[in-house]
């Protein structure tokens, strides 16, 4: 499914907004009246972008952004006050398109587990597909198949209590819940967030799975370092403004400009950054900290960087890197 955002405007504003919309003619493109509605409190602002089938989409943005508005627009939980939002072409505000989108477009929000309601596993992963309208035997199916996907038993919890489970489990049976709607497109919204190093680790190895078996992913994310590790392209937001779409090298090129919307690169790119002032060669585009300590250890040991093992970064590497870092590098 490819989710294209035309000129999307949205603001906070009461019943008077609600009936301007009401009265949108179904073709006509409408214009954000800023100067006209003094108290309006518009969240987003001509924002315009498309995310394409099979895509990693990350989004970010500082707190306040319109980050969260944005990717509620995704699956009609919000309608543009100006502008369109369309699935393959159909709008989401029409009548009866909303409502078919959500079973393609699966939204999961932040702390998942706090919408949890059911009192075993089986009955709140089972929710959406029963609320379909199908039968017993494939709502089994689906929920067997969610259970899988998220790497929880089905035979040990599908009839605990979710609130008897740890945080990640918990979080693990509401992704199993969108799971189970079987959406083309995943919206997640800070999965990760709170969660223990291990299990966000875990998370984040299920949502590359996830995305490998040929889902859509959309994610709203803070940290720079996931959205650089897996995104294909990354939007960011300020004030509710499109401020940087494209790849991660492009987005992350100028740390300066991010800076200043109360952003930053990720750290492995922001040291290398710090280096190449120093007088360092560092030819990638953007760096992890596997890459930057592989080329560092390089350079140090005096081999061309082209040459140097793409992977290979033992303790020596990283002794290199800490060694820069440290501003001992000049000994080495």
């Amino acid at each position: 499914m490819r989710l294209a955002f035309e000129d999307v405007s949205y603001s906070y504003e009461g019943g008077e907004a609600k009936k301007r919309r009401g009265r949108r003619k179904k073709d006509a493109a409408r214009q954000a009246d800023w100067g006209n509605a003094p108290d309006a409190v518009w969240a987003l602002r001509d924002v315009t972008f498309t995310v394409e089938p099979g895509e990693f989409f990350g989004v970010a943005g500082h707190t306040g952004s319109g980050k969260s508005t944005l990717i509620q627009h995704m699956n009609g939980l919000v309608h543009p006050t100006c502008g369109r939002v369309l699935a393959d072409g159909r709008d989401l505000a029409e009548k009866g398109v909303a409502t078919e989108v959500r079973r393609q477009v699966g939204l999961v929000f932040q702390y998942p587990e706090n919408q949890l309601f059911a009192n075993t596993v089986y009955d709140d992963v089972a929710f959406g597909p029963r609320n379909m309208g199908l039968g017993a035997e494939e709502v089994d199916r689906r929920v067997r198949e969610g259970l899988a996907l998220v790497g929880l038993s089905f035979d040990e919890l599908s009839e605990r209590s979710p609130f008897d489970l740890s945080g990640g489990q918990q979080r693990r049976v509401a992704f199993a819940g969108v799971l189970a709607m079987e959406p083309e497109v995943l919206v997640l919204d800070e999965p990760v967030a709170g969660l223990d190093p291990l299990s966000r680790e875990e998370f984040l190895g299920l949502i590359r799975e996830l995305h490998a078996g040929g889902r859509t992913i959309v994610m709203v994310s803070h940290s720079m370092e996931d959205l650089a590790a897996l995104s294909d392209r990354i939007l960011v937001l300020s004030e509710g403004r499109v401020f940087r779409l494209g790849t991660p090298a492009e987005v992350f090129a100028d740390a300066a400009a991010l800076k200043a919307v109360g952003l930053g690169a990720p750290a492995p790119e922001a040291f290398a950054a710090s280096l190449r002032e120093a007088g360092f060669t560092l030819g990638r585009d953007l760096y992890d900290e596997r890459t930057l300590a592989a080329d560092i250890a390089a350079q140090l040991a005096g081999t061309p960087v082209a040459a140097a093992p793409d992977a290979a970064v033992g303790f020596a590497a990283l002794r290199a890197a800490d060694a820069v870092a440290e501003g001992g590098g000049d000994d080495a």
